[in-house]
């Protein structure tokens, strides 16, 4: 993970378009996008002239952040808390179970601002163009990955080797093609006819509230995580189980045994390379801040 200083904001500014493409990456044309001097120009002179309460990242001073308890956003957002050299010095976390309850707590002015990944926070300015939308620049960048118990390297070993098949083969561009470059008739992953499963089954565990990676839709766990754990479970030889949970208890649940490995835009992290070991990448994103306009 790569925290992008403040001091960076008129030179990154402008990247929030091209980032609804680049932020979950593999070798995929669907997610090449660049920016430009101008459009960085351009979004700077908006930025001066709107009357939007925070346009960057400086702005946070003294405010307070929502995020969803025991994410990425959580563990960052916790050390810009209070003074100190290159901190944001915001004035206090508001930790939520959910990205949406951390979102309404803005729309209601009980927060200032939200920190999340920014595929789920281009949804939800989406959702609510009038009232909400992102700075410019994003907060800090990050890897995500599969987390597997450190009991069970032969399964991280797996993993790794049908992850870099499935690359290879355009079966993750094709599930990126659906959910975020979102190419008409773009059909993702769909298990091929005559696939068995003689290793028996592996329970996923995640958290089924992060639209596009896990989210619910007509009854049933979607998204990309769904499709794309779908497709190493069936390159395995396994059927996929997936079990909704709160995010800060994925990890423990899969140290307990009670799931064989979990997937749900989960960040490498230090902290979490001590509890956990985790696959190769998978996919590449970014933190961003969603403010009111």
């Amino acid at each position: 993970m790569k925290k992008i200083s403040r001091r960076s904001f008129l030179v990154a500014a402008g990247i929030s378009a091209a980032m609804a493409l680049t932020a979950c990456s593999s070798s995929s044309s669907s997610t090449a996008a660049s920016s430009t001097a101008s459009s960085a120009a351009s979004a700077a002179d908006s930025a001066a002239s709107s009357t939007q309460a925070i346009q960057t990242l400086d702005d946070l001073a003294g405010k307070v952040v929502g995020v969803q308890l025991g994410t990425t956003g959580d563990l960052l957002m916790s050390e810009e808390v209070g003074e100190g050299e290159d901190k944001l010095g915001i004035a206090s976390v508001e930790q939520y179970n959910k990205g949406a309850d951390a979102v309404q707590a803005l729309l209601t002015n009980k927060i200032d601002a939200v920190c999340i990944d920014d595929q789920v926070a281009k949804n939800f300015v989406e959702a609510n163009p009038d009232q909400l939308t992102t700075l410019d620049t994003a907060f800090a960048e990050e890897s995500y990955a599969i987390a597997v118990s450190k009991e069970n390297p032969d399964l991280t070993e797996a993993f790794n080797t049908a992850i870099a098949e499935l690359k290879e083969d355009g079966t993750l561009d094709a599930i990126l093609d659906k959910y975020i470059a979102k190419v008409e008739g773009a059909e993702g992953y769909t298990t091929p006819e005559g696939t068995e499963y003689p290793n028996g089954t592996l329970v996923m565990a995640t958290n089924a509230a992060f639209e596009p990676y896990e989210y619910i839709e007509n009854g049933e766990i979607v998204g990309i995580d769904a499709e794309f754990g779908k497709a190493l479970c069936d390159k395995l030889g396994y059927e996929l189980q997936i079990e909704d949970m709160e995010f800060d208890s994925i990890i423990a649940a899969v140290n307990s045994g009670k799931a064989d490995f979990g997937m749900a835009g989960m960040t490498i992290t230090e902290e979490r390379q001590e509890q956990i070991d985790f696959t190769d990448t998978y996919c590449t994103a970014a933190q961003a801040i969603i403010v009111l306009k």
